[in-house]
């Protein structure tokens, strides 16, 4: 936006008959306003002295909402992409204002939510646990704001229940055990084209914090369940964003004879399942739906942030936004689910259908924390 305005600046400079640079201003005046509002409130960043929000809102008559992702941006194509779907939702059906900042940075995460706490919007959304001390901290001096915060319970410390801060939880382990169980039933049979028989599956986590641990503890179980005899290795990248720190360890895993890898490290897990597309084996994506990287993809662990998000706006424009509390999203709640199949698996698609159902009904007690 900035280029725009230098030219703008430009343009109306430039000698010309009073009449034309009347008309060229008001015609920029209108170009500029649309300017900020199509575009302001999408893609705005944060890092060095600049903090920064990207601009206005989006000019609806609902609630005003301020996002701010973590380090892995609006470009991850999961977990934060999947926030900011559930507010463009919100823009659309509820005629919320929002505007969005991109954590450059873990030390952007306070300044950015207090920059919002500042413009004193009705709702500011934190994407993610790692968010935690720095939500706590500005929503205990902004108590007349409303927070949510994605992946944290406000049960737990460092908070204290507090009365403006909503917590949004998933069953991760609900999604992890439905892909674990298509995996397991996959090796169990072997007959898919890539598998090498040595019943070896494996995942990659981000982190050892709680979503991540709860999705590969469902993973690990499921494939225990539908396979005999499977193992199933779990690592960790210690990263969200760096594609190739997963790819390595994909790479690592598959030399060891595994042929399904679990990526549940954000935009870092895309590297690999890159990986096991180039090997000729099978990947299995998480958060969103990841079939569109290719045949590759045997499903997703899938876990609908975007609804979370959307529920939470709509419940702060109607009045009904409860903080202190939990919304808790499994499988029953369509918070969590498993993504399209691929092609060459549908023929599991009636088994996983019954185990959906067994999960739902409460058949399935389901492991938190990987063995």
């Amino acid at each position: 936006m900035s280029s725009t305005r230098a030219d703008a600046a430009q343009a109306t400079t430039t000698r010309a008959p009073r009449w034309w640079r009347t008309s060229l201003y008001v015609a920029l005046v209108a170009a500029l306003a649309f300017g900020v509002v199509g575009c302001g409130k999408r893609g705005g960043t944060s890092g060095g002295d600049s903090g920064g929000d990207s601009g206005g809102d989006g000019g609806g008559k609902g609630p005003t909402v301020g996002l701010v992702t973590d380090l892995g941006g609006l470009n991850d194509r999961s977990f934060n992409a999947l926030a900011n779907k559930g507010l463009e939702k919100a823009e659309s059906d509820l005629g919320a204002q929002g505007v969005v900042i991109e954590s450059k940075s873990a030390s952007d995460y306070e300044k950015n939510l207090g920059q919002f706490a500042q413009q004193k919007k009705d709702l500011t959304v934190g994407v993610g646990f790692l968010m935690a001390d720095s939500i706590n901290n500005v929503a205990t001096k902004s108590t007349g704001t409303k927070f949510a915060i994605i992946d944290y319970s406000v049960k737990d410390d460092p908070f204290k229940s507090p009365a403006n801060v909503r917590g949004l939880i998933f069953s991760e382990q609900e999604a992890g055990y439905l892909a674990g169980a298509l995996a397991g039933m996959v090796e169990q049979e072997g007959t898919l084209k890539g598998l090498n028989g040595a019943k070896v599956v494996s995942a990659i986590g981000g982190q050892k914090i709680p979503p991540v641990e709860k999705y590969l503890a469902g993973y690990q179980a499921g494939v225990k369940k539908f396979c005999t005899g499977c193992k199933v290795l779990i690592d960790y990248s210690q990263d969200f964003i760096d594609q190739g720190k997963c790819q390595d360890r994909a790479n690592a895993q598959m030399s060891k004879g595994s042929d399904i890898v679990f990526q549940v490290a954000g935009g870092c897990g895309l590297g690999a399942l890159s990986a096991v597309k180039a090997k000729g084996v099978w990947g299995i994506g998480v958060d969103a739906d990841q079939a569109y990287l290719g045949a590759h993809i045997l499903t997703s662990a899938v876990k609908n942030v975007d609804v979370a998000v959307f529920d939470t706006i709509k419940a702060v424009g109607d009045g009904t936004f409860q903080g202190g509390s939990d919304g808790v999203y499994g499988l029953k709640e369509d918070g969590v689910g498993l993504g399209e199949i691929a092609p060459a698996a549908k023929q599991y698609e009636t088994q996983v259908a019954t185990v959906i159902a067994d999960v739902k009904a409460g058949k399935v007690t389901i492991p938190t924390s990987p063995k």
